[in-house]
C-alpha cells in the first residue's frame, strides 16, 4: 500500500504534482524510506513498486509546486542515482485517474473492483466494491493484495470474529472480513478523510457492525473496549509496526490471526522479530509485487 501519514492517506482533487523517479530497486527502496519517514514529509503519499522487470519507480504527490521540490530534493539526496521528475495534474482527480479502468483483483475468494469492472466479475467470488477515490485501499498494491490473500487462508481455519484493521484507509480490509462473517470490526486511520471514506465504502458494500475511529494506532478507549480481537489487519510502515508489537499482542484474543503488512521485503526481518518478541508464532510470509506481509498466531 502506498506510504502516507499513518497508511490511509488522501489527497485533494484539484491540483496536484506527482514526483516520479525510476531506477534499482535498492535506490527506490532508499528514497521512499527518505520520504516516509521524514517528519514532517513533503509527500501526501508515496509509492514504491516494481515498474518492469528488474527496474524500479517511486512516485510521491504533493499539493504544491514547494513540496515537490522538496521531494525531489529528498529523494536525490537519498539516492544520487536517481533523476526526480516534476509532473503537474491539473483540475482532475489523480487518484481517480490512475484507478479508471483498472481490471477486478482478485485475491483468493475475494474479487475488488469499482462498480464499472465489479460487473464483470467471476461467478461464486466475494465482491468487494472499493470505487476508485482519493483513499488508498483498492486491492491493487501488493500490500493490499497480501492482507486479502491472508484473510482468505486464515478463514479456513477460524473464523474473523472479532476485526481490528489499524490504518484502515479505504476499509477493504475490515470490509472483506465483515462480507465473509466477521462479528464486527474497529478501524483506525490518523487521516480524518479516510475515516469518512472508510464509512461511506461501508454503506456501499451493505455491511453493518464496522466502528472507524479517527485516531494513531489503537490508542482509543472503544478501540479496547470492543477487544479482545480474533483478527488483525495492520497495514502502514515498519516503524508504527514495531512499536505497535506490544499493543497488537495485547488487544488479540488467544488463537489470534495477526496480518502485517506495508513492508518492503528487506523490512520483513526487524518486523518478525518483535512480534516473536512478544510471544507471538510466526505463520507465514506473503511476497506480493515487491511487498512482505507476515501472518502470526497468538498462543491459546
Amino acid at each position: 500500500m502506498p506510504a502516507s501519514q499513518g497508511g490511509g492517506g488522501l489527497l485533494s482533487a484539484a491540483s496536484m504534482y506527482q514526483i516520479t523517479a525510476r531506477g534499482p530497486r535498492g535506490p527506490v527502496e532508499t528514497a521512499w524510506e527518505a520520504l516516509a519517514w521524514a517528519d514532517p514529509s513533503p509527500a501526501g503519499a508515496v509509492d514504491a513498486k516494481e515498474d518492469a522487470r528488474g527496474a524500479w519507480r517511486i512516485d510521491a504527490f504533493c499539493e504544491t509546486l514547494e513540496e515537490a521540490e522538496e521531494c525531489v530534493a529528498l529523494i536525490e539526496e537519498a539516492a544520487p542515482e536517481l533523476t526526480a521528475r516534476i509532473e503537474e495534474i491539473v483540475e482532475r482527480d489523480w487518484v481517480t485517474l490512475s484507478l479508471e479502468g483498472l481490471p477486478p483483483v482478485n485475491a483468493g475468494p475475494f474479487v475488488v473492483a469499482g462498480s464499472h469492472a465489479l460487473t464483470q466479475s467471476s461467478p461464486g467470488k466475494i465482491s468487494v466494491l472499493i470505487e476508485a477515490g482519493p483513499a488508498f485501499g483498492t486491492g491493487h498494491h501488493g500490500t493490499t493484495l497480501g492482507c486479502l490473500l491472508a484473510l482468505a487462508e486464515a478463514r479456513r481455519y477460524r473464523k474473523p470474529g472479532r476485526v481490528l484493521d489499524l490504518g484502515t484507509g479505504s476499509g477493504v480490509l475490515a470490509i472483506a472480513a465483515l462480507k465473509v462473517g466477521a462479528e464486527m470490526a474497529s478501524g483506525t486511520d490518523i487521516d480524518r478523510d479516510s475515516v469518512f471514506v472508510a464509512r461511506e465504502n461501508a454503506k456501499k458494500n451493505h455491511v453493518s457492525r464496522f466502528f472507524v475511529h479517527h485516531v494513531a494506532g489503537a490508542n482509543n478507549p472503544a478501540i479496547r473496549q470492543a477487544g479482545p480481537y480474533d483478527t488483525v489487519f495492520a497495514n502502514i510502515l515498519m516503524k508504527p509496526l514495531i512499536g505497535l508489537a506490544g499493543e497488537i499482542e495485547q488487544l488479540s484474543a488467544p488463537g489470534a490471526t495477526i496480518i502485517l503488512s506495508g513492508l518492503l521485503h528487506h523490512q520483513a526481518a526487524p518486523v518478525r522479530a518483535a512480534y516473536e518478541g512478544h510471544n507471538l508464532l510466526f505463520q507465514k510470509r506473503i511476497k506480493r509485487d515487491g511487498w512482505s506481509t507476515l501472518v502470526f498466531r497468538k498462543k491459546g
